[in-house]
């Protein structure tokens, strides 16, 4: 995805939450505003700095954008391992993490962190398909789970620091795996456990250089992409036979 596509769907999230971003006690602002994959990219970090306008606590979620996510369990058929059974999940944050001055159960009570969705345990992740709910608990705990092992999400929080009284600060990691797309970093001012201000700004994590174009060309010329890579791949293997045929 490109950066100008990016940062015009970006400015429609923007529009959109402006109006609890105008009645926010509290200002924030991103080391960098975006964040470019190239070839070697093993991660990246953004600080996060702000300040609030009186006490309280301040809590922040990194939520990436959202895709349908299919999570499968394996099963012996034949006495060889398969997969079996599958569940579809829609609009699933494909990176969210969460940082906060204090433990976001200590900070909220937990009907503002289930509105606000603040923490893992308060997404809500919908089948697309009916299943029962024995068996979306199940596949719900496993897509956390797989989400957990690749970095992309966190069951724990990272620690916002306060220079002073009013200034704060943090630092959000990115893993080399990271999704492409606008992420959206949501700071919420919290006083007597409710959400009294709050600040939405977004990230911009985009492919550049020859990555981003042959990335372009693979999404938008599929049929093309598929039928260059069978010709290279059958070039390769002729000119790797061609010592042996020598020989």
């Amino acid at each position: 995805m490109t950066i100008r596509r990016c940062l015009a769907r970006a400015l429609g999230f923007v529009v959109a939450l402006s109006p609890i971003a105008a009645q926010a006690d509290i200002v924030a602002d991103l080391s960098s505003h975006s964040i470019a994959i190239t070839t070697g990219f093993t991660g990246a970090s953004v600080v996060l700095f702000g300040a609030i306008d009186g006490p309280g606590d301040v809590v922040v979620i990194v939520r990436g954008p959202e895709r349908d996510l299919t999570v499968w369990r394996k099963g012996k058929i034949g006495g060889i391992w398969a997969n079996t059974e599958s569940v579809t999940f829609a609009s699933v944050p494909t990176y969210y993490a969460v940082a906060s001055s204090k433990p976001p159960d200590e900070a909220l009570s937990p009907a503002a962190a289930g509105f606000y969705r603040i923490g893992v345990a308060n997404l809500k992740f919908v089948p697309k398909s009916d299943v029962p709910p024995e068996q979306a608990r199940l596949f719900t705990d496993a897509l956390i789970a797989v989400q957990e092992k690749a970095g992309v999400f966190s069951q724990t929080h990272a620690k916002i620091a306060f220079l002073g009284e009013r200034l704060f600060r943090t630092t959000f990691n990115f893993p080399a795996n990271i999704p492409t797309g606008v992420y959206l970093v949501q700071v919420y001012l919290v006083r007597d456990k409710d959400v009294v201000g709050a600040q939405t700004t977004p990230l911009i994590v985009s492919q550049v250089g020859v990555d981003a174009a042959v990335f372009d060309f693979a999404h938008s010329r599929a049929l093309a992409y598929g039928a260059i890579a069978v010709v290279i791949a059958v070039m390769a293997g002729w000119l790797a036979s061609l010592p042996f045929r020598n020989a």
